[in-house]
């Protein structure tokens, strides 16, 4: 009895840590309840990153097709940067934006989700990423800071 207790509450626990993926065409499709733990992978749209007091940035992951706002406050890893790959996981807010309490910045496809890589080949973005990529690394060779 205690031993199936124990296996009841452990696939309990396991069922509350799964995290879905999505890219912004599903989520925007799907019915998805708010509050829902959800993992948002596409492109940072260009133009969309506005920066606030207190480490909050407000930005949008794009798959080309569809956009969702991204709210996260904290330091944002050094390879964040519009046109640049980007997976946010957080809970999705009644408005179809993500709160976002982890933001990871992805350079090429080889540290990519496969879904967003193939949401992005699929749109016809597949590639803007690289091509930012290459312009910040010309840019940092060139001996500029920040």
């Amino acid at each position: 009895m205690v031993l199936a207790a124990a296996v009841v509450m452990m696939l309990y626990a396991i069922g509350d840590s799964k995290v879905f993926f999505q890219n912004p065409t599903d989520l925007a499709e799907k019915n998805i309840p708010a509050g829902t733990r959800i993992r948002i992978g596409g492109l940072v749209k260009e133009g969309s990153v506005q920066r606030g007091a207190e480490l909050r940035v407000r930005f949008e992951v794009t798959d080309g097709k569809t956009s969702i706002p991204v709210r996260y406050q904290g330091i944002l890893p050094d390879l964040f940067r519009e046109g640049q790959g980007v997976v946010a996981e957080g809970k999705l807010e009644p408005d179809k934006a993500v709160d976002a309490d982890t933001v990871l910045a992805k350079h090429d496809e080889r540290y990519m989700p496969k879904e967003v890589a193939d949401a992005l080949k699929k749109s016809g973005r597949w590639g803007e990423g690289e091509e930012a990529a290459a312009k910040g690394t010309a840019a940092a060779a060139g001996g500029t800071t920040r």
